[in-house]
């Protein structure tokens, strides 16, 4: 029977699963495909509505809790990076009369932060090292 996590211990949520890693790849490459379409055929429009914004609220909070259950710096660039995105969307589907630049610069940011969480999704492909002791 195991005892209690030892506090210098360290979480790894997605740290050497592979198939966590590449799910969350797959996933973040999905959703930066489709950022890019949005920018190529300059629809910067966001969804709108309560049922929308209340949605992004979700993620944005999922993302910060595995945020703040990991001590890994690979999970956290990577939960920090969807955190950053949910946020966006968040912001821009609540506010209905951003003008036409803002939304395309976070349609834009979005895309850009996409590509950034598919990479560090990977970087969690290895297996975190093991100290001594």
């Amino acid at each position: 029977m195991e005892g209690p996590v030892e506090s210098g211990k360290r979480t790894h949520l997605m740290c050497g699963t592979a198939a966590w890693s590449v799910a969350g790849f797959a996933v973040c490459v999905y959703f930066a495909y489709s950022s890019y379409a949005d920018v190529r055929d300059s629809d910067f429009y966001w969804q709108g509505g309560w049922w929308t914004a209340l949605t992004w609220a979700v993620w944005l909070v999922l993302a910060a809790g595995l945020l703040s259950e990991t001590r890994c710096w690979r999970e956290r660039t990577f939960f920090g990076l969807l955190a950053a995105i949910f946020l966006i969307g968040l912001v821009l589907s609540v506010w209905t009369s951003a003008q036409p630049a803002a939304a395309r610069y976070a349609r834009e940011a979005s895309l850009a932060l996409w590509c950034l969480a598919a990479l560090a999704s990977l970087t969690t492909l290895a297996h975190p090292k093991t100290l001594p002791g």
